[in-house]
């Protein structure tokens, strides 16, 4: 029987270029801009991961369904299901490597990340203008 080989030669982008998924970098100016162009690997891998992104995006409460809902409103309902994918990819191969249960990170952790950062730049904002951070305190 074949054994999965999750040794450290195998490395993320080597994952990606084989499930085709791996997102293209392209360098314009001095910015740089993704590219959403899939490169040529397993079609049926492929097509089994854009079924269970479906099946994630139906179900309630979840981390995998708030992250479809936010990149399906910025790229698209399609683009969002590939994206879907290639994260229930990275959850199974780490799950694999590690030998461990997949925990959900819930449907909050997305909010509660962007509400911290959030206040963290507005906080450093109002540093930079000359408020002091003991005043701010106060008030809130």
């Amino acid at each position: 029987m074949n054994e999965l080989n999750m040794s450290k030669d195998k490395t993320n982008e080597m994952r990606n270029t084989i499930v085709a998924i791996a997102i293209a970098l392209v360098t314009t100016k001095a910015r740089v801009k993704k590219s959403s162009r899939k490169t040529h690997g397993d079609q049926y891998l492929k097509v089994l991961l854009v079924q269970c992104a479906w099946a994630a995006t139906r179900t309630k409460n979840t981390y995998l369904r708030k992250k479809y809902e936010i990149l399906s409103i910025r790229r698209g309902k399609k683009r969002a299901l590939i994206a879907i994918g290639h994260k229930i990819l990275i959850a199974a191969y780490f799950i694999l490597k590690n030998k461990e249960e997949y925990k959900d990170l819930g449907e909050n952790f997305l909010d509660e990340k962007r509400k911290a950062k959030q206040i963290e730049h507005h906080m450093r904002r109002l540093k930079e203008l000359g408020m002091d951070l003991a005043e701010i305190k106060k008030v809130a």
